[in-house]
């Protein structure tokens, strides 16, 4: 699911700005089709307007109600009373917002926009220079979920406008999860007519095998035999991204059957599909799956679920999941860091700290010493000097540092004043910003896209 990604893309895509560049011509069959779409849509909201209607006049009136659950609420309303033609100033407007604020407000006004009118809220996103790509996912995703079949039709006929997209595409296990363009269309279509959905994708001359596992994917979250036929169909080199998908949706309701089905499967797909299938039982029983990953001899397919189980795991119980880890390879721990490691130093700091004490190999050490500064918000910057001290590589020590000394600066400007001019791990340039209260990245300003 391309949620959180999607989300982070507004906020960057937001912050880099609009350009002048004029939007991409249009398909014709695709623009008739939902104009007529929106004149009916359109009549429908005038219809419900209302001069009574309450906190719903402009942004500013919203984000001056309490309650951040009211807020969604009042923007929800908003953009659904907009006409074709107010989409595009509302989406000006978000630019002035604080960027937390821009992300909620973005997705739900483009998210609208591409169910109303999404050959414009298309076109809009061609002037929004770089940032235009970042913001696409929505609107191809929204377009999709009310009306797969132009959306699809649309991506065929302008697959220049989603370069871009297909290029951060990929959903590699462990990651963000982000879809390319034919995934998204894909998995909105087969929650409507999985059938159509496949046909689609079988047809599509680049990325069908990704597509079809996507149709497979939701299909395996209701049906589960239903989505193994439907692979059946697919080429034998394209089957394995499917089967791991089917294994992971069925694992989430019954593992062991999961788990049987997994282990007829052909020898090159099955340890894979295993991998899957346990870090779907991870989130239901971490305990289990981290058993049942001991007993996989693929260190390469055993190697995509452990992040996703330690996680699971440290959410429920952080001593087991540091002594698990503590059992496997240093390539498997370090992999984790970052998923476990802000669990473990929220709950219990001293117990993580002890974690990356303990640890011999330089990698492991260097990427949980460095997370546990990011994300530890209990222990003191002064203590956290010394495991800055610990990370091994240059680059990643400075970079820890500059964290550290720049919430230091927020919390004690004296003690954090002196440390900064007194160390040497920190460079001349980041220490000339933190001191002056700017980024340590750089960019103080408040300009656009800072």
């Amino acid at each position: 699911m391309p949620g959180a990604a999607l989300a982070i893309g507004l906020g960057v895509g937001f912050g880099i700005g609009k350009s002048g560049d004029s939007p991409e011509k249009e398909t014709a069959s695709v623009e008739s089709h939902m104009r007529t779409r929106v004149s009916d849509r359109s009549s429908l909201d005038g219809s419900r307007a209302s001069k009574n209607d309450r906190k719903t006049r402009s942004l500013d009136e919203i984000y001056r109600q309490p309650g951040q659950s009211n807020r969604v609420q009042s923007l929800l309303d908003f953009y659904s009373k907009l006409g074709p033609a107010q989409f595009s100033a509302e989406a000006d407007k978000l630019e002035s917002l604080p960027f937390n604020e821009r992300i909620l407000a973005g997705v739900l006004l483009f998210g609208k926009w591409a169910e109303v009118d999404p050959t414009a809220a298309m076109a809009y996103t061609d002037t929004m220079g770089f940032g235009g790509a970042f913001v696409r996912p929505t609107v191809l995703q929204g377009w999709a979920s009310a009306d797969p079949v132009n959306a699809a039709k649309y991506y065929s006929e302008n697959p220049a406008q989603f370069a871009m997209m297909n290029l951060m595409g990929g959903r590699g296990r462990g990651g963000m999860g982000a879809q390319g363009p034919s995934e998204i269309i894909a998995g909105e279509w087969a929650k409507q007519d999985p059938t159509a959905a496949m046909a689609w994708a079988s047809g599509l001359s680049s990325n069908s095998a990704a597509a079809m596992s996507t149709v497979i994917s939701e299909v395996a979250k209701s049906d589960p035999m239903r989505a193994v036929s439907m692979a059946g169909v697919m080429s034998e080199d394209a089957r394995g991204g499917a089967y791991e998908s089917i294994a992971k949706q069925w694992a989430q309701k019954d593992f062991n059957q999961a788990s049987a089905w997994v282990a007829g499967l052909p020898e090159s797909d099955r340890a894979h599909a295993m991998s899957a299938a346990i870090e779907g039982l991870a989130q239901s029983n971490p305990a289990q799956a981290a058993t049942e990953l001991g007993k996989m001899t693929d260190l390469e397919a055993r190697a995509d679920a452990v992040p996703v189980v330690a996680k699971n795991y440290a959410k429920t119980d952080v001593r087991g999941s540091m002594n698990w880890l503590n059992t496997l390879d240093d390539t498997a721990k370090s992999d984790s860091m970052r998923e476990v490691m802000p669990i473990w130093a929220a709950s219990d700091s001293a117990a993580a700290l002890s974690f990356i004490q303990s640890q011999t190999s330089p990698a492991v050490k260097d990427r949980a010493a460095e997370t546990y500064i990011w994300s530890n918000r209990s222990t003191p910057p002064a203590q956290l000097v010394e495991v800055a001290a610990m990370i091994s590589d240059e680059g990643e020590r400075s970079r820890a540092t500059g964290v550290l000394a720049a919430r230091w600066m927020q919390e004690d400007k004296a003690a954090a004043t002196e440390y900064i001019n007194s160390t040497d791990v920190i460079s001349a340039d980041m220490k000339e910003r933190l001191l002056k209260g700017q980024s340590m990245w750089g960019g103080g300003g408040r300009g656009r896209g800072r």
